[in-house]
């Protein structure tokens, strides 16, 4: 007989912040309890699925979920007792249940952290039920979806080793400055290669008199202000570990996060101005500054370089450098297939960020993944700043065949806990992992 679940119960623990936040224990009738750890954001684009906190300011500041867990934890298992969830296809009904007892587009009632935290704890279960590992049933999910099958493959990790923005304190407008070994063969070597030169630029950020003081995602938070200076201490520190800066060593990936150095003095959707160390600009005028900085430095990717409103500014920023670098949404998608949609019919990106709580439910990130992919669009898989020891967005990385993985610096539990997944999958598998990646602008082991 198919496994059954028995019970609901959600369980109050701590972020990588020292947040609260959700852990989800889904029970069976066989004996096996699903688990999954939710994440949380600090950098978060205004139409992502709705996060409940208890509000109650005599805990945790009214970021406690202990009240959140018990409605909830009671209400799921009043629904959801008795759905089985021993084959792939139980999972689209699991989700639909979510979101029917949620009614509202955003989880705004039961509550995005609740429905992928529930969401997550399923996908195990059957993988487990099948014994078949999570990123296969993820990629056999996904192709369901597709009219070509995608393969799974190991992705390049992206670590983030200088915070700014919402991540950090240090005065730097753009929020992650992240390296990418985009020309190393393994991904073994790919992990070697973050983890020395992460190490490495500790040493020259402290030989220029820095602080090494950490962020939110454990990359260095130094005090410095223009982006010049910090891509200019990762192309030295990158020489410094061995290592060739540029696509066939290690490149740099930026997060600017622009949400967060946006101003609007007029309508919400109307053009933005952008303030970076003092200086403001214009849409055009950014999109001119990213223009020298590609010149400058060995950037291959830009991540909401924009703000998630100024939707004819993105339409220009893909035609000024999308044939030379990866323009990606995260704030502009939010792993929503809407916004996707209409980026697609705008042209504006040709990449878009996953973030499986953004939108609510496992089956709605690959529904989000089918449509940039029948688009020619590339994927990235990525964390959250608040994160746990969760390793599910490792799998999903390499069940979508995105190629792409962003955790963090190679530093800190709830980071490299998602780059030590790939490596056992690596080590217990045979994945692929291909090599030479090609070229700068791909859809990374997609089939388009």
């Amino acid at each position: 007989m198919s496994p059954q679940i028995s019970d609901v119960e959600l369980q109050e623990i701590l972020d990588s912040r020292g947040n609260p936040t959700l852990r989800v224990n889904l029970h069976l009738d066989t004996g096996l309890t699903a688990t999954a750890d939710v994440p949380s954001g600090a950098s978060t684009g205004s139409e992502e699925a709705v996060e409940r906190r208890d509000g109650d300011p005599a805990r945790y500041q009214g970021r406690g979920v202990v009240g959140v867990a018990a409605s909830a934890g009671a209400a799921l298992s009043r629904r959801l007792v008795g759905t089985r969830l021993g084959a792939a296809e139980d999972l689209r009904p699991l989700d639909d249940q979510l979101r029917d007892l949620d009614g509202t587009p955003n989880f705004a009632s039961l509550g995005g952290n609740v429905a992928i935290g529930v969401s997550m704890a399923a996908i195990r279960a059957v993988a487990d039920n099948l014994r078949t590992p999570l990123w296969q049933l993820i990629n056999w999910l996904l192709n369901e979806r597709l009219e070509r099958p995608v393969q799974p493959i190991l992705p390049v990790p992206h670590f983030n080793v200088i915070n700014g923005g919402a991540h950090a304190s240090n005065g730097l407008a753009f929020q992650e400055f992240m390296i990418a070994p985009l020309g190393i063969s393994r991904l073994a070597d790919r992990v070697r290669a973050g983890a020395e030169i992460y190490h490495t630029l500790r040493q020259t950020l402290a030989d220029h008199q820095y602080d090494v003081g950490l962020g939110d995602e454990g990359g260095f938070a130094p005090a410095v202000h223009r982006p010049e200076t910090a891509l200019t201490l990762l192309v030295e520190a990158i020489k410094a570990a061995g290592y060739e800066p540029g696509p066939d060593g290690v490149a740099i990936a930026l997060d600017p996060a622009a949400n967060s150095f946006a101003q609007r003095s007029t309508m919400p959707s109307g053009p933005a101005t952008y303030v970076v160390d003092n200086t403001s600009y214009e849409a055009d005028e950014l999109i001119d500054y990213y223009e020298q900085l590609i010149d400058q430095f060995p950037i291959w990717s830009i991540e909401d370089g924009l703000d998630e409103n100024d939707w004819d500014a993105w339409s220009l920023i893909l035609h000024r450098l999308g044939d030379r670098v990866q323009i990606m949404g995260d704030d502009l998608f939010v792993t929503n297939t809407g916004r996707i949609r209409r980026g697609i019919r705008q042209s504006c990106a040709n990449s878009v960020l996953i973030k499986p709580n953004q939108v609510g439910t496992v089956s709605q990130t690959l529904d989000a993944v089918a449509v940039a992919y029948r688009a020619g669009w590339t994927a990235m898989v990525s964390h959250r700043s608040g994160e746990t020891a969760d390793t599910f967005v490792a799998d999903l990385a390499v069940g979508i065949g995105c190629g792409q993985l962003k955790s963090g610096a190679p530093a800190r539990g709830e980071r490299t806990a998602k780059y030590n997944r790939l490596l056992e999958i690596a080590h217990d598998s045979d994945v692929a992992d291909p090599y030479p990646l090609p070229g700068r602008l791909r859809p990374i082991g997609v089939s388009a």
